[in-house]
């Protein structure tokens, strides 16, 4: 039984990956300070296979035991997002870069560590070409440097696998609704508008269950992709935050969408992605856009996550 280590597995990934895991018989341990959600993992604890430690990852001393238990390491705990890295600058380097550095620097040769990046560090693509995984990264907010600088020194270790992920949608057990096509759809279930700013700014997207599946992905197939970094993201979405609000209004219907001048957005990102080299491997996302929207947008007619706790 493979046994893995999950920083952050409270989390909005972290929550859906370990319940596939645990479900597949892997031996899973989270460590979470459960600052943003109490109960998303309360499903996996009556199972043998899981283990929780309410705990901060800056316990290095705890870290340490932990990861010398562990074969696989999977660092999920980061401060996720640049207004919420803008807000607590010391607390985002301590976890999304120090952490790391910790983290690798008590790694043996047994250990096999994958690691999510973000899309966010290719900072502003060339008009009319796609990001792959040799082009240059240039991040623009801390969060985006502080999550560059983190994969630069995951990959200083041989048995290490990074996927640069695009933004994230779908549900989960620890709901964020702050994420752009699940905020879009929030936003056209409760107020039946869609005020977009920088309509022309590009990016691609994923379905939470297909990240969670290329996790899986790449522990059954590790030595094939070790030593590698991959794009993450739905091919067929890559889009403008204008046709994102267009294909949410073609499911949620009677939404009145509006342009919005003056408004900035902190991350500034703005790019096309390729992810032809994952797929080459054999690992393809399912789930397509209109579905993640469908599916948000029942599940808001029923809970709109009145009081939630985003990031930011």
């Amino acid at each position: 039984m493979k046994k893995v280590l999950i920083t952050g597995g409270a989390g909005y990934i972290g929550s859906m990956l370990c319940s596939k895991l645990v479900n597949k018989n892997y031996n899973v341990t989270v460590i979470d300070n459960l600052k943003f959600s109490k109960n998303s993992l309360f499903h996996l604890f009556s199972k043998k296979n899981f283990h929780f430690i309410n705990a901060d990852v800056r316990n290095l001393k705890l870290l340490s035991k932990l990861i010398n238990k562990h074969e696989y390491i999977i660092p999920l705990a980061a401060l996720v997002g640049a207004p919420l890295c803008k807000k607590f600058p010391k607390m985002a380097k301590d976890i999304n870069l120090e952490n790391i550095k910790f983290i690798v620097s008590n790694l043996k040769k047994k250990h096999k560590i994958l690691f999510p990046n973000t899309n966010s560090g290719y900072g502003v693509g060339k008009k009319k070409t796609f990001c792959d995984e040799n082009s240059p990264l240039k991040p623009i907010s801390l969060y985006g440097n502080t999550k560059v600088q983190a994969e630069k020194i995951i990959l200083m270790h041989q048995n290490s696998i990074v996927f640069r992920l695009a933004t994230v949608f779908g549900y989960s057990y620890r709901m964020r609704t702050d994420l752009l096509v699940n905020f879009f759809v929030h936003e056209a279930v409760l107020k039946k508008k869609l005020e977009v700013f920088e309509p022309n700014f590009r990016r691609n997207f994923i379905h939470i269950n297909d990240v969670v599946n290329a996790f899986v992905f790449a522990l059954d197939n590790f030595n094939k992709m070790k030593g590698n970094v991959y794009n993450l993201g739905l091919s067929n979405a890559n889009l403008t935050k204008l046709q994102l609000a267009k294909n949410v209004k073609k499911i949620v219907k009677c939404v009145n969408l509006k342009i919005v001048k003056n408004t900035k957005d902190e991350d500034k990102r703005d790019y096309f992605v390729s992810n032809k080299k994952i797929e080459k491997i054999g690992f393809k996302p399912k789930t397509s856009l209109a579905e993640g929207i469908r599916e948000m947008y029942k599940i808001f007619l029923v809970n709109n996550f009145e009081n939630n706790k985003n990031n930011y």
